[in-house]
């Protein structure tokens, strides 16, 4: 009853927190600050459950599995659906390569060092130790546009330059995604093609349910119907990744996808509706990967300030880089790796994928390390970003004298 009871509260308080008017910069510019991050349901998470007051027992978490598998399935299936062809098609090369470059020099900066450490700190095989320090770089390769578009929407940045932001942030997603799938083929299993074998299952399982979808919302217009056909097939596309025990994540990827490949009128309308269910979800999910975290772990402590370091000059350099690729062809800010730290709600949801599909005290440590880390982050990311703004004045209107 004392988990239903809280659980029930995080939900309203998730319901609360979606609110117009609380996602309005311009009248609670530090709660928006707040709900647009979701670290204050991380906090709530870590808090309440049973590395803090425990509130939430390890046994309550493991009864809500299905209900993170939910949330990651809800997340990756919006990320596949805003994937969308025409505008792949429509985005110059320079902007693939600026992302690239940017999301693979934190990779690098974060990976290549601490392999080492997690290496020889916990005797595992070397596969193991690759694929966590993989997962850490892809974590630290993410990046969230919220502060960009907070700016443009207070006036504090162009509009031209934070939507520029968030497209670099966005296309940082299939990255990170990428090297989760790598992160698992060579952890879930002893061999890593058996692991490759379970990736591949969990993207022909998504393709398959986002096959089924478009033929179930074919003809329909009714915007009931459609609702309840499409959480229907999310919810069955994270049910059956977590009955197969294969990545939820990457399975609501593909459905989203493929949904959005087939397009149509009956997708697009349904995909608008969907999105009122997108920040309470992603709240939710929040609060249950703050309830996994364990501070317990000294190595874990002594990890965060090499991680942080490391990413922040990543994202530095790779923010460098990337304006010198793409400078001519989007409007980016000065400095853009500044405008990069903050870390995003997809790097959660690799470690979360992770923890629960490898289980064991390496996978835990990565857990803990990128999840204190997404909250330096956070409060590094707000005072970087007034950097940002200052090297980047608002241009003069036309009618300026």
């Amino acid at each position: 009853m004392q988990a239903l009871l809280v659980f029930l509260a995080i939900a309203a308080l998730s319901l609360l927190a979606s609110h117009r008017a609380m996602l309005d910069p311009g009248r609670f510019p530090a709660l928006a600050q707040l709900a647009a991050s979701g670290l204050l349901f991380l906090a709530f998470g870590a808090l309440l459950g049973p590395g803090s007051l425990a509130l939430l027992s390890w046994s309550d978490l493991t009864a809500l599995r299905p209900v993170l598998a939910l949330g990651l399935g809800v997340a990756g299936f919006l990320i596949g659906l805003n994937l969308e062809p025409r505008l792949v098609r429509l985005l110059p090369r320079a902007v693939y390569a600026a992302a690239l470059a940017h999301a693979g020099t934190a990779f690098l900066w974060v990976a290549l060092p601490l392999a080492g450490p997690l290496l020889f700190s916990m005797g595992l095989p070397p596969g193991a130790a690759v694929g966590a320090a993989a997962l850490l770089g892809a974590a630290a390769s993410l990046s969230s546009g919220h502060f960009a578009v907070l700016g443009y929407r207070t006036g504090r940045m162009d509009r031209g330059r934070g939507l520029s932001v968030a497209l670099l942030t966005m296309l940082d997603d299939v990255v990170g995604l990428g090297v989760l799938a790598l992160a698992l083929a060579f952890g879930a299993t002893g061999d890593p093609l058996e692991g490759l074998g379970l990736v591949a299952l969990a993207l022909l399982l998504g393709a398959a349910c986002g096959g089924l979808l478009a033929f179930l919302m074919h003809g329909l217009t009714d915007h009931g119907e459609l609702m309840a056909v499409l959480m229907g097939g999310v919810a069955l596309v994270s049910g059956a990744a977590a009955y197969l025990r294969v990545s939820a994540l990457l399975a609501g990827v593909a459905c989203g996808a493929s949904l959005a490949l087939v397009g149509g009128r009956a997708v697009e309308q349904a995909a608008r509706g969907l999105g009122r269910f997108e920040r309470p979800s992603y709240l939710l999910l929040v609060f249950l990967v703050g309830a996994h975290v364990q501070a317990r772990d000294v190595m874990a402590w002594a990890l965060l300030p090499a991680y942080l370091g490391l990413r922040f000059l990543g994202k530095v350099l790779g923010g460098a880089l990337a304006q010198r690729i793409a400078g001519s062809t989007l409007a980016l800010p000065p400095r853009l790796g500044y405008a990069l730290i903050a870390q995003g709600g997809l790097a959660l949801c690799l470690v979360v994928e992770y923890l629960m599909l490898v289980p064991g005290p390496m996978s835990q440590r990565v857990f803990d390390v990128v999840v204190a880390g997404a909250v330096f982050n956070e409060l590094l990311a707000s005072r970087a970003f007034r950097l940002v703004v200052e090297a980047a004045p608002m241009p003069l209107r036309r009618d300026t004298p």
